[in-house]
């Protein structure tokens, strides 16, 4: 369960901002003075302002796109200069054509680059793993599910990519096989803000997408990197502070409610280990329910990710190994 620490802590460190016009479902929440979440576009979408620009973390679904672009424009009159993805997702990507196109391109004469101004079209630059890129532009041959303006027009693929913006340093950690083999998250050192994507979800089991590249021991590892870089409100607690922690969908986080849901997946991981030794089959490791005491708050009968639909996938990224 969430720790009670965990969330007075967020609600100590979140400002909700009141933008007139801002479509109904959306929230802009301020976390720092300069970082801001926006609630309800599909998934969450982080934004750090300065003067050197907006850069954006996750562009949310395409449905929402406007209204993520409208909602950043109504905290700043700078320029959207970076988007960065967390997935291959389309809740997280599907804005990313027209986010990046209401952006500005860093490189540019003004910027002191000495680059011409119509550098990757003029719009900002995207930014991800080089596997976001793969599964964004198709297997070779095929269509692809995305248009061409919405690729990441910047890859990595190294453990840790990093640059300098407004202030702060950025740091981008390539989280292979976890929930797929293209998350990242993101840690903005001195708002000491990091937007974690879809390895981490307050509402729910993680997403583990075997079939993707994704594996349960890629999600513990990469849960536990979210628990090594966060810091908590420690030795004085009641101060209620720390790094705050944004998953790809849900409520903000501190360090402590990662180490739960760390925990909670490690126990679920060793008793499907133990029912396999065991010799039990999948339909029978399902029937002994190994993900008791945790599935009326995180688990599902229905959608698109059941309780069931997570058992089958641990087993299967165990059995693969």
């Amino acid at each position: 369960m969430p720790s009670s620490s965990g969330l007075c802590a967020t609600l100590a460190a979140v400002v909700l901002v009141s933008i007139p016009g801002l479509a109904a479902d959306l929230e802009v929440l301020q976390l720092r003075p300069n970082f801001y979440m926006i609630a309800g576009a599909g998934a969450n979408v982080g934004f750090q302002v300065g003067a050197d620009g907006v850069v954006v973390v996750d562009s949310g679904s395409a449905a929402s796109a406007d209204a993520v672009i409208a909602a950043i424009q109504k905290v700043t009159t700078q320029p959207i200069r970076y988007v960065i993805n967390t997935s291959a997702d389309p809740e997280h990507v599907g804005g990313n054509a027209a986010v990046a196109k209401a952006g500005q391109t860093i490189f540019t004469g003004n910027g002191g680059a000495g680059l011409a101004t119509n550098f990757l079209g003029g719009g900002a630059s995207i930014l991800s793993v080089e596997q976001v890129l793969t599964r964004m532009s198709g297997p070779s041959g095929q269509p692809s599910p995305y248009p061409v303006d919405a690729w990441p027009t910047e890859t990595f693929n190294q453990p840790r990519k990093y640059m300098y913006l407004n202030g702060e340093g950025i740091e981008i950690f390539h989280q292979p096989a976890a929930h797929t083999d293209s998350d990242a998250i993101v840690f903005f050192r001195r708002s000491d803000v990091v937007v974690a994507g879809d390895v981490f979800d307050t509402r729910a089991f993680p997403v583990i997408d075997v079939a993707k590249g994704g594996s349960i021991q890629g999600e513990i590892a990469a849960l536990q990197k979210l628990v090594d870089t966060a810091i908590p409100s420690v030795p004085i607690v009641s101060r209620e502070e720390g790094t705050l922690i944004i998953p790809g969908h849900g409520r903000i986080c501190d360090q402590l409610d990662v180490v739960d849901y760390r925990d909670m997946l490690t126990i679920i991981r060793d008793r499907i280990r133990d029912l396999m030794k065991q010799g039990l089959t999948l339909e029978q490791i399902k029937a002994a329910s190994p993900a008791r005491g945790y599935t009326r708050r995180y688990g599902s009968d229905t959608g698109p990710w059941t309780t069931n639909d997570f058992v089958e996938a641990i087993y299967r990224s165990m059995s693969e190994k």
